[in-house]
């Protein structure tokens, strides 16, 4: 096992970490213990990621949303559950969420509905619509969406 780093080590190891990619705090405290940082150490690295803007929860919050959201396609459910499984909190949540304009929310929402409606093979009207409903309720969109785009495609395509 490597030896534990120095005090300056970690804290010059962890400012690489912050500064590569946006970070939660859990991200950084898992980080700290998996280097072998005790309790005190560990509060001294995070307090000095925060005062010179290495960690930032919300910068870290907006980020995440915009960049699920953009580029995997997930809905406000999906982004808000896994920044609650990071432990951020909910004023910071809400300016994450803020960062999704409806405009581009909708359009994304159209686009991946009509795409994955057109690449299920289903022939069973039934099978289809699970799996379509299945499909975008798992990527975190709001149930209500997918229900009237499945009765919306559903009644175009008659009895496909």
């Amino acid at each position: 096992m490597p030896e534990k780093p120095t005090l300056a080590e970690a804290t010059l190891k962890l400012e690489y970490y912050c500064s590569y990619q946006e970070r939660c705090h859990q991200e950084v405290l898992d980080k700290l213990y998996q280097l072998g940082m005790k309790s005190d150490e560990i509060d001294a690295i995070v307090v000095h990621l925060l005062q010179h803007n290495f960690l930032n929860e919300e910068r870290f919050a907006r980020s995440f949303a915009r960049g699920k959201h953009r580029i995997k396609s997930w809905g406000k459910i999906r982004i808000v559950n896994e920044l609650k499984q990071r432990h951020i909190s909910a004023p910071n949540i809400k300016a994450a969420l803020s960062e999704i304009d409806d405009t581009e929310y909708y359009q994304i929402f159209e686009t991946l509905a009509q795409r994955h409606w057109n690449s299920l093979t289903e022939r069973d009207g039934q099978k289809k619509n699970k799996k379509f409903c299945d499909y975008l309720l798992r990527r975190g969109w709001e149930s209500q969406l997918v229900y009237e785009k499945m009765k919306e495609f559903g009644s175009s395509t008659g009895s496909d």
